[in-house]
């Protein structure tokens, strides 16, 4: 791997001079005076055709310019400019945004531009298939219909491909879109015969070493990267905390939500904004309450909802009041706006409660402060329990406003979570053979084997992948002719042909929900409503007039009642390395100068109720034991189950885990945790292992065990944990002098 430098003032000049001859034109038409670090480090690399790169930049810095200006310049300049590139993205709305900016530059080059997904119409699919040339902009989902449906085709399409472009790489990595995106780069490669470049665009990426990992996993050491040293935006931060008492009507909203929506309205109006408050409910929530405080004071509404339940129209129409800029647009909106859509310059980015993670602040702060010289805004707002009302020892060390805290601090370390390769996703290696099958019209074993675990992306034995095939056909998602050749069973042919097949995660068969014949947007069917029920969609309040289930629509009409739709939300795992931050937040004195009155009290009080504490771990509360673990999400669950397996009942509260059972019971279970010495799988044979994957139900038990093992929990961690808990309880009885040479033996032994 290697990370290439900036280029000088004299390479700078060289480089563009390597364009092409119109792309040098168009850049002057852009009037540009300059190209910016990475678009001046990639042109040497990618002009070539047959390196790997991976190229990281704020958001904002050109990287789709970085790459696709040498990768046109190669292909004008080639014997055959008839070539294909293959642009995958992880969103729709990406690729709509791209294919305008690429069509821009693309439009008198006589290279075609091709958008693929469900929305786009099929004539212009068929001009692709019919000359297949240009640029092809496509999500993984379409890429599994083109090999299911045009399997043999596949290799005819891409006859030519020169480029493989994966944007927005770190939204891929450690998912089953990710090992999905893996197997089809390793199909394609199957198909020709020859390996093609593989470019990786992102802005926020933890670990160069693993991202390059993840993009050629057999040959990481040949992947290059360039990463942008563009001097960093100022950034302004402020943290406020709100109270969040009980309403003074039980019908109302909880005093803190509405405490946060007028500080909204006064600080954001008049400009463009987002607002990040993690669900799509409370998107809606507060969509409608400063929709309607508009309606009230008689003035413009400023204040837009974008999620993915939202019609296609309504997301459009928010992005395109951002982007227009003819007047002050807030959006409030979930992940859906955090990458690379182009929505113009936002002013100030609001997020209402602890980030997802480190990472996604970084993504949802790199949309404030893009114009030269501005600043970026991060206004934060954290709902905490009145002091009056805490209970416990977790409640009164305040974990979300820490998580908050942490979280902002690690963004200005530059830190952010590193990427993890060490999920099996075999419920993806489940969707991967009925789709080579449907692909093929049938498949051996070994040829399943070959090209999704020999050579491909999966990391199974054979016995298990042996044991996977049976399981299969137990289920009849597949059959076996005498000659061996595996086919589709009566259950997989009817799985392949079901439209939801092509995406690896699970989701939700939906209604669309219609006013006067326009769609607004879908409810998932676990959310149905009755005829008169009342709700809010799009940051506007409905009443359901009829629901068809046939048709799977719901019709309503606009109505000053309603409640937000219970969507389904799902939390991210925090990290170690965050629950560290925190832990020394409240364990030291140095005050935080982002925080406002309110959160700084809060966090002082947490820190005194933390140093009574007197650095105990073990706390006992009545019949239960609080365990500060202090440790991330995959390493508490593991300990949940782990003590389980040792007759304990526990439950994960983020900072901390609560036991059921008294400090001395607690203390001797982890210490038989401690020393634990044997398999991992043999703690959880009789545990009731979740379904976390879309075809984790099609899996025999111990390969479903191990894929829950390798994605969900750290079980290393847990018992790395558990010793050091016993080592410093035996620390606690020794001398200074025997306490150094203890704890110098321990980390002797460690290493």
């Amino acid at each position: 791997m290697t990370s290439l430098p900036v280029s000088s003032s004299e390479q700078r000049s060289s480089h563009f001079e390597l364009l092409h001859e119109s792309i040098r034109h168009w850049i002057w038409k852009q009037g540009w005076t300059s190209l910016r670090d990475a678009q001046e480090a990639a042109i040497p690399v990618l002009l070539e055709g047959q390196r790997d790169l991976i190229i990281a930049a704020a958001t904002a810095a050109g990287k789709t310019e970085a790459a696709f200006l040498p990768i046109l310049s190669h292909l004008l300049q080639s014997d055959n400019p008839n070539g294909t590139v293959l642009y995958i993205s992880p969103l729709r709305a990406l690729i709509n945004d791209q294919w305008g900016r690429l069509n821009n530059l693309c439009e008198h080059l006589d290279i075609q531009v091709t958008p693929w997904h469900g929305d786009i119409s099929c004539s212009k699919k068929k001009k692709f298939m019919k000359q297949p040339r240009g640029i092809v902009l496509i999500t993984p989902e379409s890429l599994e219909a083109i090999f299911v449906l045009r399997g043999h085709q596949v290799g005819g399409f891409f006859r030519d491909l020169r480029y493989i472009v994966i944007d927005e790489l770190h939204s891929f990595i450690d998912s089953e879109r990710g090992k999905q995106l893996q197997s089809q780069l390793c199909r394609l490669q199957a198909h020709l015969g020859h390996e093609v470049p593989r470019i990786g665009l992102s802005a926020t990426l933890g670990d160069m070493g693993l991202a390059a990992r993840f993009l050629r996993p057999r040959q990481p050491e040949r992947v290059e990267m360039i990463v942008s040293v563009s001097a960093q935006q100022p950034i302004k931060i402020l943290l406020k905390a709100i109270e969040n008492a009980d309403p003074l009507d039980e019908d109302d909203e909880r005093m803190g939500v509405l405490t946060i929506a007028d500080g909204l309205y006064k600080c954001l109006r008049g400009s463009n904004n987002l607002v990040f408050p993690n669900t799509r409910a409370d998107v809606e929530k507060y969509c409608d309450l400063l929709s309607r405080r508009c309606e009230r004071e008689g003035a413009p509404n400023e204040f837009w909802a974008h999620h993915s339940s939202l019609s296609k129209e309504t997301r459009e129409a928010t992005e395109a009041a951002l982007k227009e800029g003819t007047r002050p647009a807030t959006c409030l909106c979930t992940s859906t706006l955090e990458m690379g859509i182009d929505i113009g310059s936002v002013k100030t980015v609001a997020q209402i409660g602890a980030p997802p993670s480190v990472a996604s602040l970084r993504q949802r702060l790199g949309r404030s402060g893009r114009r030269p010289g501005e600043a970026a805004i991060l206004r934060a707002y954290q709902l905490i329990t009145p002091a009056h009302d805490l209970e416990g020892v977790v409640e009164n060390l305040r974990p979300d406003l820490l998580h908050t805290i942490a979280s902002i601090q690690l963004l200005l370390q530059g830190w952010c979570e590193p990427p993890r390769l060490e999920s099996l996703h075999a419920s993806t290696l489940v969707q991967q053979i009925l789709s080579v099958i449907a692909e093929r019209g049938g498949a051996t074993a070994a040829q399943l084997w070959k090209l999704l675990v020999g050579e491909g992306a999966f990391q199974v034995s054979r016995p298990q992948f042996t044991d996977l095939l049976r399981e299969l056909g137990r289920r009849e998602l597949l059959m076996q002719e005498s000659s061996g050749l595996l086919l589709h069973g009566a259950k997989g042919e009817q799985c392949v042909n079901h439209y939801t097949f092509y995406a690896t995660f699970q989701t939700d068969e939906e209604y669309r929900v219609i006013t006067e014949g326009r769609t607004l947007g879908n409810l998932s069917v676990s959310n149905m409503l009755l005829p008169d029920s009342k709700i809010i969609l799009g940051g506007k309040r409905w009443c359901v007039i009829e629901v068809f289930h046939k048709e799977k629509t719901i019709v309503v009409r606009p109505d000053p009642g309603g409640k937000p739709p219970r969507f389904e939300a799902h939390g991210a795992l925090a990290h170690d390395r965050v629950r560290e931050q925190m832990r020394l937040l409240v364990s030291e004195l140095e005050p935080v100068v982002f925080l406002d009155e309110t959160a700084a009290e809060a966090l002082a009080a947490a820190r005194r109720f933390y140093a009574e504490l007197g650095g105990r771990v073990l706390v006992e509360q009545g019949a239960e034991t609080c365990v500060l673990t202090w440790m991330g999400d995959r390493v508490n669950d593991a300990l949940v189950l782990l003590l389980a397996q040792f007759g304990v009942e526990a439950m994960n509260e983020g900072i901390a885990l609560t036991v059921r059972a008294e400090e001395e019971r607690t203390r001797e279970v982890l210490g038989q945790i401690a020393d634990w010495d044997g398999e991992d799988a043999a703690l959880f044979v009789l545990a009731e292992v979740p379904p976390l994957e879309k075809w984790d139900w099609a899996l025999p038990k111990e390969l479903l065990l191990a894929s829950y093992l390798s994605s969900a929990l750290d079980v290393a961690g847990a018992r790395s944990w558990a010793v050091s808990l016993d080592s410093n309880r035996i620390i606690g009885h020794l001398g200074s002098e025997l306490k150094t040479a203890w704890t110098e033996w321990v980390e002797e032994c460690g290493n």
